[in-house]
């Protein structure tokens, strides 16, 4: 007679449990984590330090980015999860970030989530951090090195639903204006990647122009409007989020013909294109990453160190606004805000799986 396999099975787990049970006490390094069937690891991580380190606070995006942050370390620090998770911004210089990075790896941090300046500047201090213990998220941004875990867009992507939008509605042919975001950054360098990638497939698309707005509306109307006098006539405005509302302005006040600007999901570019829409009929759509993408990172970090296993890409979903959509997005979404879904440990828990398998 054959014996149950699932009452082996059943009989091996206890006695295995008890061995455990005799042997941890023997070995500090024993280790256990505790993985619920929702996915998360409930581990207790009430002792540990997480700290963001962003390279750049000087857009509405990164502002956001830096206030979800807080707002989910805070409940995190409420609930015991963690002890610790301050944020440390750097004024877009990679010297000042690198130095940052340097003193948290000093101040013995057990995760840093890193907003990358540079994808190559700092690479040799996150190796240290690695070498040191602490466990390095890289987050929207790039930093090759074998040991950190990347929390990132589909930035190809976000290149090709704007390339695609346009074309369409310009049949295949058109002059357009690149707006890119700060020069050396990964993240710009993605996505103006994937702009000229999609675009090669039109060939009577031409990117005519290309300026750098540093995802501000401010900077993104200066640089703008300094080339508007020395362009033909522009059919679109293909950007990275952040700048719509500057470029708009921009061509207003030079009396051009207001093309189509793909917005970035910012509170003022939705506003401007209801606005238009109401007025005149305006139409484009809106593609951005979410400023709450510093929430995955967090949530990342927090279930590494708590023992779940965590694939070294975790893919985050870009958030998409069409016309039939933009007047309940505009609805809850507050002056000065973004389009931006909050995530939950449950979430970010869900990302993480949905990676490790694919």
């Amino acid at each position: 007679m054959f014996s149950n396999p699932f009452s082996l099975s059943r009989r091996w787990l206890r006695r295995s449990q008890g061995l455990l049970a005799m042997i941890c006490p023997l070995f500090l390094l024993c280790y256990v984590p505790v993985i619920q069937a929702d996915g998360i690891v409930h581990s207790d991580t009430g002792s540990k330090r997480i700290i963001l380190s962003n390279s750049y606070a000087g857009s509405d995006f990164r502002k956001v980015m830096v206030q979800n942050w807080k707002e989910v370390a805070s409940k995190a620090q409420q609930k015991r999860l963690i002890k610790d998770a301050p944020v440390i911004s750097a004024n877009n210089s990679v010297a000042e970030q690198a130095q940052q990075i340097q003193n948290m790896i000093m101040e013995g941090y057990d995760a840093i989530v890193i907003l990358a300046g540079s994808d190559t500047a700092l690479r040799g201090l996150v190796h240290d951090a690695c070498q040191a213990g602490v466990v390095v998220v890289i987050l929207a941004s790039k930093v090759n090195d074998p040991c950190v875990y990347e929390v990132n867009y589909d930035w190809d992507e976000m290149g090709r639903a704007e390339i695609e939008y346009v074309a369409e509605r310009l049949q295949g042919k058109g002059n357009l204006l690149e707006i890119r975001g700060i020069a050396g950054d990964a993240t710009d360098d993605d996505i103006s990647a994937g702009l000229h990638k999609a675009a090669q497939q039109y060939p009577d698309l031409k990117i005519v122009h290309t300026v750098y707005g540093q995802w501000t509306n401010s900077v993104a109307k200066k640089e703008v409007a300094l080339a508007l006098p020395t362009l033909p006539e522009i059919d679109a405005v293909v950007d990275q989020g952040g700048d719509g509302y500057g470029a708009a302005m921009a061509f207003k006040e030079a009396g051009r013909p207001l093309p189509i600007i793909v917005m970035g999901n910012r509170q003022d570019e939705l506003a401007f294109w209801q606005q238009e829409r109401d007025k005149h009929g305006y139409e484009t759509f809106s593609i951005s990453a979410s400023p709450s993408i510093s929430q995955v990172g967090f949530w990342v970090a927090q279930q590494i160190l708590a023992g779940k296993e965590v694939p070294k890409v975790v893919k985050v979903p870009l958030v998409t606004i069409h016309s039939d959509e933009l007047d309940a997005w505009l609805e809850k979404m507050p002056v000065g805000g973004a389009a931006n879904p909050p995530y939950s440990r449950q979430d970010v828990v869900k990302m993480i799986d949905a990676s490790l398998h694919q």
